[in-house]
């Protein structure tokens, strides 16, 4: 008997909280509110609570609503693309392939995940807890369960690790270095303000057009740093955002006074198949792995390996709450200083020689 391909579990957005009323609790001053004051490491019940006032603070706010719809809009895209790609293989397998192994079906109904890079330390920072919060709320609008979302950065205290697996997520408790494949589901990769690298590393390990046509990427506008780095830089040091950056569909998240710092130059990137189709195809043959050794201004901690040491931006601490070196020893002749420019996240520093 032919196998048949079932029909996806439709998706949707949650109905929308009822907003409460601004003027029920006061207001933080302007500078905590745009995370320029870091506060003291505080216990998991003391994060817990000002994570909840950041997410009510969210919700409450001119920039919540048009982000979500930002947000689901590309996701609706995505899987509406997919849906339409299901649909063509089904009719293929029911016309040609009897006796199929079913493994199309048991995609369909896969659940859209969500892995987090870089948030830094929520428990301190302003910025970081609500761009937690920010996870938190859309996780929530488009469905996603809080089971299916990984999070990781080198920088998570024993605390923050204990809050995360409070919230129902999973910490992963090894550095990936962005190299996360798709695994054939779609996946929301939520990386604000995370290192060039990382995006790339991101892109290297889904290079193929089923792959990222299963990606969305929320995190630094690949529009800007196209338009930030020389030509010959991007190409050279970050090939894979260099090669497909005029094919995927990028929007925005809004500009507000009150979260300019927390989501500046943070879009939503997701890619249509059509595009990805339209590419030549000796443009996927090529799958070099990223290793960075000529790049000076590296905003990534990767993995720290035998070889590794005095390596600019290669220390990782052991495990949650372990204390992290961001100068390392100096090479012999030479010293370090912050690599200039540098303007990303806290949790992903670098250092280089002068």
């Amino acid at each position: 008997m032919a196998a048949v391909v079932a029909a996806p579990e439709p998706w949707g957005t949650v109905a929308p909280r009822k907003k409460r009323s601004a003027g029920r609790r006061p207001r933080r001053d302007e500078r905590r509110a745009h995370g320029l004051q870091a506060e003291p490491e505080a216990d998991s019940e003391a994060v817990l609570r000002r994570l909840r006032e950041a997410e009510e603070d969210l919700w409450n706010s001119d920039f919540c609503d048009s982000a979500l719809e930002t947000i689901t809009q590309c996701l609706r895209k995505q899987l509406e693309q997919l849906q339409d790609l299901r649909e063509a293989l089904g009719r293929l397998t029911l016309s040609s392939s009897p006796g199929g192994s079913g493994e199309s079906s048991a995609r369909s109904t896969s659940p859209v995940r969500c892995v987090c890079y870089g948030l830094g330390n929520f428990a301190s920072s302003v910025t970081a807890r609500s761009q937690l919060a920010f996870m938190l709320l859309f996780l929530e609008k488009c469905q996603i369960p809080r089971s299916h979302c990984q999070v990781y950065d080198p920088l998570f205290s024993q605390a923050e690790v204990s809050v995360l697996t409070s919230l129902g997520v999973t910490v992963l408790c090894e550095n990936e270095e962005g190299k996360r494949s798709t695994q054939g589901q779609p996946t929301i990769f939520y990386m604000p303000h995370c290192g060039t690298a990382l995006y790339n590393n991101l892109l290297w390990s889904n290079w193929s057009i089923d792959a990222l046509s299963r990606v969305v990427i929320i995190g630094n506008s690949f529009q800007c740093i196209e338009e930030r780095l020389l030509a010959r830089i991007l190409q050279k040091n970050y090939p894979y955002i260099a090669k497909i950056v005029k094919s995927l569909e990028e929007f925005p998240l809004p500009q507000t006074p009150r979260y300019m710092d927390t989501f500046n130059d943070t879009s939503v990137h997701w890619f249509p198949l059509l595009k990805l189709e339209g590419l030549p195809r000796n443009l996927w043959a090529s799958q070099e792995e990223p290793d960075y050794q000529d790049c000076e201004d590296l905003e990534i901690i990767r993995k720290q390996t035998g070889s590794s040491a005095g390596i600019a931006g290669q220390y990782l601490p052991p495990g949650p709450g372990a204390m992290l070196q961001t100068m390392p020893s100096p090479l012999p002749g030479k010293k370090y200083s912050p690599a200039a420019g540098i303007t990303s996240h806290s949790a992903l520093v670098a250092w280089s020689p002068k």
